[in-house]
């Protein structure tokens, strides 16, 4: 299959705009010649996640309701990193804002497209160690709940749906592997 883009654009729309996303309906010609339309959101952050890990192999997950799934949510510490921003800072922001802790080593893990059939997110994990406690700062808009558990039950949570957001679910799933293999 050749790399090649079969889709032809008439014309785009911009429906939505705000800070954080923009969606556009697109007029096209998909592959087979016919004519349709195609929903894109645009992202205007990075998705940033990160693991952290201590020297037992402890991790952290926060917390919190989600509205888009009206449902309460487990997940790895992740945010927004703005595009001008080094995706690296962007994760010891979000880390420090959500659990107050610093690392000292960190080590990118995965790079993903979360929902590529309709967005164009782009998604970075990193894992962090040796970290250091300090005082959480969430955003005003986040009431957060803060769960130390062994990496382990963490890995248990997502064998058993408990934890179904896709960024944690990649990086509790590639740093398994990654233990498996002695590369964490």
């Amino acid at each position: 299959m050749e790399e090649i883009n079969p889709w032809k654009t008439l014309q785009s729309d911009v429906k939505y705009d705000n800070n954080w996303i923009r969606v556009t309906e697109h007029q096209v010609i998909n592959p087979t010649g016919g004519k349709g339309i195609y929903g894109e959101v645009h992202f205007k952050n990075l998705a940033i996640g990160i693991l952290p890990l201590d020297e037992d192999y402890n991790t952290w997950l926060v917390g919190q309701y989600r509205y888009p799934i009206k449902a309460y949510s487990w997940e790895i510490p992740e945010g927004g990193g703005p595009f001008h921003e080094a995706p690296l800072e962007s994760a010891r922001r979000e880390l420090l804002e959500e659990t107050g802790m610093s690392a000292q080593n960190w080590k990118e893990i995965l790079r993903l497209h979360l929902s590529n059939s309709v967005s164009d997110e782009l998604g970075i994990i990193y894992v962090a160690t040796g970290l250091i406690q300090g005082i959480a700062m969430p955003e005003e808009t986040e009431e957060l709940v803060l769960k130390k558990l062994p990496f382990e039950a963490a890995y248990q949570m997502v064998l058993n749906a408990e934890i179904t957001d896709s960024i944690s679910v990649a990086a509790i799933l590639k740093a398994k592997i990654m233990m498996q293999n002695g590369e964490l």
